[in-house]
C-alpha cells in the first residue's frame, strides 16, 4: 500500500477507526505522516477524523494513544488467561494431530493413526533414520494427518518431538516481545513446559523420553555461517578414529562400508564429510571448473589406520623411546633460547623508548626556558613521537607473536613417566583405549600424508579434561568467522614435531598378509607419518 501510493496511483486510504489502522501511537503518526507527503489521506468513518484536516493529526494522536492503550490492555488479559489455561490444562489449538481427534475440549485416539505413530517412536528405537522410517511407512501404506500415504523427514520429527503422545500438554513453546511489536520469539526445547494431560497417551512415557535421548545425541549446537547458534545432526560415536580423525580442509570424517569380506566379515573405510557432500573434483575437472575450491581427501580404509597405529605405537614406545625423549629435551631447549631472545629484545626496546622519554622531557624544558625555538621543538617532538611509536608497534608484535608461548613448555617429567609405561606392540591392532589415551587427533594433510598429534602427559594426571578433535575444529571455526581469540592451548594449535616414517609396500602387504586380507600392488601409495607432540 505504501508503495503504491508513493507511486501516486491514489490519494485516500479509507479504514473503519484507528484501531484497525494501527495499535502503536509511534508507527500510527509515521505512517500517515509519510502518506500525507506523498499527497495521499487516510480517513477514518468511525471517528470521524481525516489526516489532511488541519486538526487531524492532533485528533489521530490521541485515539492512537487509545488504541495503543485498549491494545496494552488485552495483552495483559490475554496473558492472564493463558496462564489460567495452562493451570487447568487447556488445550491450545484445532486438534488436527495425528493419531487424535478432538471431541470435548479432550484428545481421544483415533486406533489406526495411533498404530502410525507408534510405528514411528518402534522404528526410531531401533536405530532407523527420518529417511528409513519415511521409506517404511510408506511401504506399510501408512497415512498422514491428512490422510495420503505421504511422509517426509520434517514431518516425522515433529511427531517425535510432540509430548502430546506420552500424555503430556507442552506449553511456552513461544512469547510474544511485547504488544507494540507482536514480534514472536521462539523458546529453546529446554525451556518448554509439560503439563499431565486428562486424556490417554499413544506411546509409553519411558519410550518418548528414550527416543529424545536419542535424538538429544544425533544433535550439537554449532556456529552457522552467519555466526548464529543453530543445532546440526551429528551421528553418534562410531569408533574410535572417527572421532579422532580429521581433514586438511577443516572437516571430520564419516564411517562407510567399504567391503563385504568373503568370511562374512566386513571392512570399514572413512571419508572427509564435507568431500563428500560437494560436488567431486572429478566432475570439476571433466567441465573444466576450477578444482581448488572443494576437498580432494580420497577415502582411507580402516586397515591402514590400524597399521599406523601400531607402527606409531612401536616408534615412540618401543624402537625409539630414548630419541623421542631426547627430541623433546631438544624441543624444550629451543623454546626456552626462543622466549630468552624476544625476551632481551623486548628489554632492548623498552629501554630505548625510556631513553625516548626522557629526551622528550628534556625538549620541553628547553623550550619552556627559552633555550630552543617553537619550531625546532616541534621537529624533534615529532621524530621522538615517530620513533616511539615504531617502538610501540614492535613491543605490540612481540607479545602477539605467539600469545600462548607461556603455555608452551613440555613436562618432560610426565613424558618420561608415559614412555616408560609398558604398552604392548605385538599385536596386530593397537587397542582402542590406548588410541583414545594418548592420540589427541589425526590430521589428514593430504591422501599420502598424516599427522598425529600425541599427547604424552597422561591424561589421568591431566587437570583438565581433553578436548576433542571436533571441539577443537569449533573452536578455531569460531575463531575465524568472529576474530575473537579462541583461548587454545599453543600446544594443540601448533603441534611440535618429533620424527616421521613411512609406511612401505612391503609393510603394507605384510599386514595385510597378516590380518587375511588381500594386498594390491597397483593401488598402494607409501604413506608418510609424521608424530608431533
Amino acid at each position: 500500500m505504501l508503495r503504491d501510493a508513493k507511486a501516486g496511483k491514489f490519494e485516500l486510504i479509507v479504514t473503519r477507526e484507528v484501531c484497525r489502522f494501527a495499535r502503536n501511537t509511534v508507527d500510527t503518526l509515521s505512517i500517515t505522516r509519510e502518506l500525507k507527503r506523498n499527497g495521499v489521506g487516510v480517513f477514518f468513518v468511525q471517528d470521524g477524523i481525516c489526516t489532511l484536516d488541519d486538526d487531524g493529526e492532533l485528533r489521530l494522536s490521541i485515539m492512537a494513544t487509545l488504541a495503543q492503550e485498549e491494545s496494552r490492555k488485552i495483552s495483559e488479559r490475554v496473558l492472564a488467561g493463558q496462564k489460567v489455561s495452562r493451570q487447568k490444562g487447556v488445550l491450545y489449538g484445532n486438534g488436527n494431530i495425528l493419531g487424535y481427534r478432538r471431541e470435548n475440549g479432550t484428545y481421544v485416539i483415533e486406533p489406526e493413526q495411533a498404530y502410525t505413530v507408534r510405528k514411528i517412536f518402534e522404528l526410531y528405537v531401533s536405530g532407523s533414520g527420518y529417511k528409513k522410517i519415511c521409506a517404511e511407512l510408506i511401504r506399510l501404506g501408512c497415512k498422514n494427518a491428512h490422510g495420503k500415504v505421504s511422509w517426509k523427514t520434517d514431518r516425522i520429527g515433529r511427531i517425535l518431538q510432540n509430548a502430546t503422545y506420552k500424555g503430556y500438554i507442552c506449553y511456552n513453546k513461544s512469547h510474544s516481545d511485547g504488544y507494540l511489536t507482536q514480534k514472536r520469539i521462539n523458546h529453546k526445547e529446554e525451556a518448554f513446559q509439560y503439563i499431565k494431560g486428562n486424556f490417554e497417551a499413544i506411546v509409553p512415557e519411558e519410550r518418548w523420553d528414550q527416543c529424545a535421548e536419542i535424538r538429544s545425541r544425533k544433535s550439537a549446537a554449532q556456529m552457522d555461517q552467519n555466526g548464529h547458534m543453530r543445532k546440526f545432526g551429528s551421528q553418534e560415536p562410531q569408533g574410535v578414529w572417527k572421532q579422532k580423525l580429521r581433514c586438511s580442509c577443516g572437516s571430520s570424517f564419516r564411517k562407510y562400508l567399504w567391503h563385504n569380506n568373503a568370511n562374512g566379515t566386513k571392512t570399514y573405510g572413512y571419508e572427509c564429510y564435507r568431500q563428500k557432500r560437494n560436488v567431486s573434483a572429478a566432475f570439476l575437472k571433466r567441465n573444466h571448473l576450477d578444482t581448488e575450491t572443494v576437498c580432494q581427501t580420497k577415502s582411507i580404509p580402516a586397515w591402514q589406520l590400524d597399521l599406523m597405529a601400531k607402527k606409531v605405537f612401536s616408534y615412540v614406545w618401543k624402537d625409539q623411546k630414548d630419541a623421542v625423549l631426547l627430541a623433546c629435551k631438544m624441543l624444550e631447549e629451543c623454546n626456552y633460547q626462543e622466549q630468552s631472545h624476544e625476551n632481551a629484545v623486548t628489554d632492548s626496546l623498552l629501554k630505548r623508548k625510556e631513553t625516548l622519554e626522557k629526551k622528550l622531557e628534556g625538549l620541553r624544558e628547553m623550550r619552556a626556558l627559552g633555550d630552543i625555538t617553537r619550531e625546532e621543538f616541534l621537529t624533534d617532538k615529532r621524530k621522538i613521537d615517530e620513533e616511539c611509536e615504531k617502538l610501540e608497534i614492535q613491543l605490540h608484535d612481540l607479545e602477539q607473536s605467539d600469545p600462548g608461548k607461556k603455555n608452551s613448555e613440555l613436562d618432560i617429567k610426565a613424558i618420561q613417566r608415559t614412555l616408560n609405561r609398558w604398552i604392548d606392540t605385538s599385536a596386530l591392532t593397537i587397542s582402542e583405549e590406548l588410541i583414545d589415551e594418548f592420540v589427541l587427533q589425526i590430521v589428514v594433510i593430504d591422501n599420502q600424508t598424516f599427522n598425529w598429534t600425541l599427547d604424552l602427559t597422561a591424561p589421568s594426571q591431566a587437570q583438565t579434561k581433553r578436548m576433542k578433535p571436533s571441539e577443537i575444529a569449533l573452536l578455531q571455526y569460531r575463531e575465524k568467522q568472529t576474530g575473537r581469540d579462541s583461548h587454545l592451548d599453543s600446544r594443540i594449535t601448533k603441534p611440535q614435531t618429533l620424527l616421521h616414517f613411512c609406511i612401505t609396500e612391503a609393510d603394507a602387504e605384510e599386514y595385510c598378509h597378516a590380518i587375511g586380507m588381500k594386498f594390491f600392488r597397483k593401488k598402494w601409495k607409501d604413506k608418510t607419518v609424521i608424530i608431533s607432540i
